[in-house]
């Protein structure tokens, strides 16, 4: 396995040509917590002797601190390195290693087995061409087994190898094998995976790893090694695949040149070769392709480059170039299978943006069609989706997107969510199709608009978003702010939180998912209110930042004012008009806000009310007074 070619010797340079242009494998390993993953890949970088003399000793002086083989060198330290991972004897992040051998090169992905490590595993691979499931000869299938076998047929990992490990603890036994093998066919056929090679080995031995072995001579199969360098690339797949290239950068180094850059996702593309960009649909012809080496006669997947077109034709980053025979499809709703990644649960209604390929467009999940349990396969309902929840969602975007379904094309398919707030990486999904009603469904003209409706009422229409814990007094100064303006002869409405839950919103109740989806509707209806000329009081607790964005993005600048109705705990606890708080104290009031439900108070509100300082009279001028100030008034 180790290069030991004589061109080394002879022609150094024709070696590392050679060695350039050999293919290159993303594999993972996965599994359930201690089945062997890391140990096998130490075993791989050793056998495969690119480890160095210094490399060696540390790992020998590590296993008599760490390891877990009673003396003998412990493999899996050189792919855990982290403290937590070597005191507990597990794999924590995705570790990546790069080895290579005579026929192709490989980067493998170490993912973790433990279920509140799952994210990890899909992170691991998002980006690879097969797989290694590691199974303990001694446990069989596990549910964590189970888990990452749904995750990859989900994410259509094409090339499966289910690693029956620890062997050696069986005496080699063909019948444990044969044993695995069967429940383990059984439980991928419902899950529609494919192409499975079955290894029995012993990854701490060597067994069936690089050379077969001599223990087990009633297996005739492939060994691990063998099989890993002669499966199918992914890269000649996608090469047979329609032509697509995100567009990453528009590269106009002066008035003369004017090229789009990215990486080839799929397909061939040469001069000459017609395109179509995504979602404008204007097409084109590939004049050049141009590489900092030079012109390419052509540019296939995977490689980087940048394409002259013959027509100037307005191309952004975040556009899909596509072949024009098998363009694309756009759409901004979709179905799609998400897995949730973050403590925070997914909230349907709740904005996030939505990273596909070089697009980044703003997504909200609309409808959790049904949650998948991994162990059982069964379908089960839900209202939300917590840490490592797999779902069959239906998802809406801001505007429409060129993309493919995920099972034709990972790169323009698969895409991440991303929290607005904090930026953080909370969900992956999978593209299924597009839904119909994107297509069918249009903004339709009407001549009275906005702007003719508030002329007719003397004044500027704006939201006034009252917020705030319940007792803070919300409703009482939206009462008094509406009692002044309507006085002056302003044309108002008051959307009080008790009210509304009595009509529009009366099938909710107070999870997080029915509180976002609550604003969610009082926002959309105070919007076709601000569109009808008129000035909106809204009175909610509307507990999440996220949701009074949303109804901040919703208006025009200027349109929306946070009005922060604060008193601290102890003061709303003590009012408790509607004793409210006393029943979240003693139990009979679950998620309830302040108690045992969060509040995230304004970072930076419009207007700031402390209204254990002030009267409601004195907070009522205070609103006037700014909207005046701001010319909403006279």
């Amino acid at each position: 396995m180790s290069h030991s070619s004589e061109l080394i010797a002879e022609d150094i340079e024709g070696y590392l040509k050679a060695h350039e242009h050999k293919g290159l494998l993303r594999f993972i390993t996965c599994g359930s917590v201690d089945d062997g993953k890391s140990t096998l890949i130490g075993r791989l970088l050793f056998e495969s002797k690119l480890l160095f003399e210094d490399q060696l000793a540390a790992i020998e002086a590590d296993s008599k601190k760490y390891g877990t083989q009673g003396g003998d060198m412990d493999f899996a330290l050189l792919v855990d390195g982290l403290a937590a991972e070597r005191e507990q004897g597990i794999t924590i992040d995705v570790a990546y290693r790069f080895f290579s051998t005579e026929k192709r090169k490989f980067i493998v992905a170490d993912t973790p087995g433990h279920e509140q490590y799952t994210r990890n595993m899909v992170t691991g691979a998002s980006t690879a061409d097969a797989a290694i499931l590691m199974v303990d000869a001694r446990h069989g299938i596990l549910t964590q087994t189970r888990r990452h076998s749904f995750l990859m047929s989900l994410m259509g990992m094409r090339h499966v190898v289910v690693a029956i490990n620890k062997m050696d603890l069986v005496d080699y036994s063909k019948a444990r094998f044969d044993q695995i093998v069967e429940e383990y066919r059984t439980f991928a056929k419902q899950l529609g995976l494919e192409n499975i090679t079955f290894i029995p080995m012993s990854a701490l031995k060597g067994d069936n790893v690089i050379e077969p072995s001599p223990h087990m001579p009633w297996y005739h199969g492939t060994t691990l090694m063998g099989y890993l360098e002669t499966v199918e690339l992914d890269a000649e797949h996608l090469q047979r695949s329609p032509f697509r290239m995100p567009v990453q950068w528009v590269n106009r180094p002066n008035l003369d040149f004017r090229g789009f850059s990215g990486m080839v996702a799929s397909g061939v593309v040469r001069p000459g070769d017609q395109i179509r960009v995504q979602p404008s649909g204007k097409t084109s012809t590939v004049s050049r392709i141009y590489t900092f080496d030079g012109d390419l006669d052509e540019a296939v997947a995977g490689q980087s480059v940048t394409l002259l077109l013959e027509d100037e034709i307005d191309i952004s980053r975040g556009d899909v170039i596509s072949g024009v025979e098998q363009p694309a499809h756009t759409a901004d709703q979709f179905e799609t299978t998400l897995v949730w990644m973050h403590e925070a649960p997914l909230l349907p209604g709740r904005p996030y943006l939505m990273k596909l390929g070089t697009q980044m467009v703003s997504a909200t999940v609309t409808d959790i069609k049904y949650q998948v349990n991994v162990n059982t396969l069964e379908h089960t309902a839900g209202k939300q989706l917590d840490l490592n929840g797999i779902g069959v969602c239906t998802i809406s975007l801001n505007r429409a997107v060129a993309f493919d379904a995920y099972k034709d094309n990972h790169d323009t398919g698969g895409f991440i969510l991303i929290d607005r707030m904090t930026n953080n990486t909370v969900g992956a999904g999978m593209l299924h199709f597009a839904l119909r009603r994107s297509q069918n469904i249009h903004m339709q003209h009407v001549d009275i608009d906005k702007q003719a409706r508030a002329l007719a009422k003397s004044q500027k229409p704006a939201v006034l978003w009252f917020t705030g814990l319940s007792g803070a007094g919300k409703s009482t100064i939206a009462n008094l702010v509406e009692k002044k303006l309507f006085t002056q002869g302003q044309h108002t409405y008051l959307l009080d939180g008790d009210n509304v839950r009595h009509g529009l919103n009366r099938d909710l109740g107070f999870t997080d998912a029915d509180r976002v989806e609550n604003v969610r509707r009082v926002a959309e209806t105070a919007k076709l209110m601000v569109d009808a000329g008129l000035i909106v009081m809204s009175a909610f607790i509307s507990p999440f930042r996220s949701e009074r964005q949303l109804a901040r993005d919703l208006l025009e600048a200027g349109e929306f004012i946070e009005i922060f109705v604060d008193a601290p705990l102890n003061v709303v606890e003590a009012r408790d008009p509607k004793g409210l708080y006393k029943k979240a104290r003693r139990g009979e009031l679950k998620n309830f806000t302040g108690i045992d439900s969060t509040y995230e108070a304004p970072e930076s509100p419009d207007i700031h009310l402390k209204t254990s300082e002030m009267s409601a009279e004195e907070a009522a001028d205070s609103v006037i007074k700014t909207l005046r100030e701001r010319g909403l008034i006279s």
